[in-house]
């Protein structure tokens, strides 16, 4: 059975995805700190059920650049587990949808991409590895044709 807060979690995303689709991301386009935000949409790795999320992300050399920082937690986000499971996932930036393909990086190719990438354009987000107490994520989502 879900927590109180895992409930309120749910839908105050559900209400922020609502909302950004309703606004093409006027409301809920920006993270704190103005990092930009994008919908991601994936299949859940075991219900395969869609899962919407909002993501702050870098676009660079026509990839978009998510970093699973889950606000500093100990425990990553359920998007970037699902991630993992899926080949494909759909983006919206605005009022623009683009299917994706999907690579959560590793090894020295994550640590480059957190830190030239993640890290250069949003200096802020170095704090979350120290507090999370872990190895930030980073999946690159590349448009397809």
């Amino acid at each position: 059975m879900a927590s109180m807060a895992q409930r309120l979690w749910k839908v105050a995303n559900t209400a922020a995805v609502w909302m950004y689709r309703r606004t093409g991301g006027r409301v809920g386009g920006r993270a704190r700190g103005g990092s930009p935000v994008l919908l991601l949409t994936v299949a859940g790795r075991r219900s395969g059920m869609p899962h919407s999320v909002p993501v702050a992300y870098v676009e660079r050399d026509g990839a978009y650049y998510l970093a699973a920082t889950a606000g500093g937690q100990p425990k990553e986000p359920q998007w970037v587990r699902n991630l993992r499971a899926a080949s494909t996932a759909t983006i919206e930036v605005g009022r623009q949808k683009r299917t994706t393909t999907v690579e959560v990086l590793r090894g020295a190719e994550s640590e480059a991409a957190w830190k030239d990438v993640i890290v250069a354009t949003h200096p802020s987000f170095a704090a979350y590895e120290a507090k999370a107490g872990r190895r930030i994520a980073v999946a690159r989502l590349t448009p397809t044709a």
